[in-house]
């Protein structure tokens, strides 16, 4: 096998810090974020038995501690070898596909229970059943141009979302996600222990009064934004995503794919703004396009 070089945990990226009084553009650092697919083998035999989003590194521990905490393998002497793919014509180590061999004679795993490791919602094409091999969206183009907001607007937005968090008040220790308007006004927030799962509430919640796609209005998110909190708001049609930590490396490279505004660092009167720079009012230099070129970040593929 002829190993492919490791890949980066980070990626470079440009940011725009923006700050009561200036907007800077530096370069940044981001956390790598890229699917991994699990492929169990048993007698010659290959099945895709789940497909988590990860920071690559260490991808074989992670099979194992995935496989053995699911109740697949309990010892170290059912696994013949856990390694990347290798492709059949160039015997090459396959991208982002991590194989687990079971030595001869392991009896064949119940994997029923594995169901729920696959990504449930087709938009994620990179990441779905069908495996790795393209990034299909369900969003067929760019995300509605949305409000501009100022960043007084954008820097009360934390205060507001964690004034409602009303159950993180009595436990300490849960997401939200919360819905604002054009003017920053807060229309709807939910909490949960997963920061995905309050998405899907709120995404519910609008569902539910009518209000999809969300074109005229802005996401703030507890947490960070990953690629999956990315493709949900754009399923839904958010132009703007704020979040109060960082983005991964896919987060920022779908957003500046779907021509979203992606704000990290939200905390305070100052903000770093990853793409869409354009719907922060007065924020982009003068002569600037509406919308910079394309990201360095590559796509996973």
């Amino acid at each position: 096998m002829r190993p492919r070089a490791a890949k980066p945990s980070q990626t470079g990226a440009r940011v725009w810090r923006v700050k009561p009084d200036e907007v800077e553009e530096r370069p940044d650092q981001l956390a790598t974020e890229e699917p991994l697919e699990i492929r169990l083998v048993r007698e010659g035999h290959r099945r895709v038995v789940a497909v988590t989003m990860r920071t690559p590194g260490a991808d074989a521990e992670l099979a194992l501690g995935f496989l053995y905490a699911e109740g697949v393998i309990g010892n170290r002497e059912q696994v013949r070898r856990a390694a990347p793919c290798l492709d059949p014509k160039e015997g090459d180590a396959c991208d982002n596909i991590l194989e687990v061999e079971l030595a001869e004679g392991v009896p064949e795993p119940e994997l029923s229970g594995l169901d729920r490791h696959f990504f449930a919602t087709s938009a994620c094409g990179v990441c779905g059943k069908a495996g790795l091999e393209a990034l299909r969206l369900r969003v067929s183009g760019p995300v509605a141009a949305g409000p501009e907001v100022t960043r007084e607007l954008l820097s009360s937005l934390p205060v507001k979302l964690r004034e409602a968090q009303g159950i993180f008040d009595a436990t300490g220790g849960l997401h939200a996600a919360g819905l604002f308007d054009a003017e920053g006004t807060l229309l709807a927030v939910r909490e949960d222990v997963g920061r995905h799962n309050a998405l899907d509430k709120l995404m519910g919640w609008a569902f539910l009064q009518g209000l999809l796609p969300l074109a005229g209005h802005i996401v703030m998110v507890s947490g960070r934004s990953s690629y999956e909190l990315l493709q949900k708001a754009m399923v839904a049609g958010v132009p703007i995503l704020c979040a109060v930590s960082a983005p991964s490396s896919l987060a920022v490279d779908l957003a500046d794919r779907f021509g979203m505004t992606l704000v990290g660092f939200l905390r305070g009167d100052r903000f770093n703004v990853y793409t869409g720079l354009e719907r922060i009012a007065g924020a982009l230099p003068a002569g600037a396009p509406r919308r910079r070129e394309r990201s360095l970040l590559r796509t996973v593929g």
